[in-house]
């Protein structure tokens, strides 16, 4: 599964904005499960960055969120991204070699 969290940055706040996600995806990096990060910036609209992880599956990735390094490094800056869903489910992938398409885990 992956998670996208997208933010609206000021530009006089990037540089904060960037330090904090170093320390968030820190924290999250420290979790069981935690496959990859990534912070990012839109090449379109430069105030709107979004902060991506992958995890092995739903149950690591809610149990990261409970951890008290993540709840005090990667909460609070989480907590200001846009109000709208931002976990998925991976359905289709490239794993380096083919392009492996994957059962849903939804009923």
């Amino acid at each position: 599964m992956f998670v996208v969290s997208r933010f609206d940055v000021e530009p006089a706040d990037a540089d904060d904005f960037l330090e904090r996600a170093r320390v968030a995806l820190a924290a999250l990096a420290a979790r069981p499960g935690y496959r990859s990060g990534r912070v990012g910036r839109s090449l379109d609209e430069p105030t709107i960055w979004t902060i991506t992880t992958a995890w092995a599956g739903v149950g690591v990735y809610r149990r990261a969120l409970s951890a008290y390094d993540v709840k005090v490094g990667a909460a609070p800056l989480l907590a200001l991204a846009r109000d709208e869903p931002s976990a998925f489910e991976t359905l289709v992938y490239d794993d380096g070699v083919e392009v492996i398409t994957a059962d849903s885990d939804r009923a």
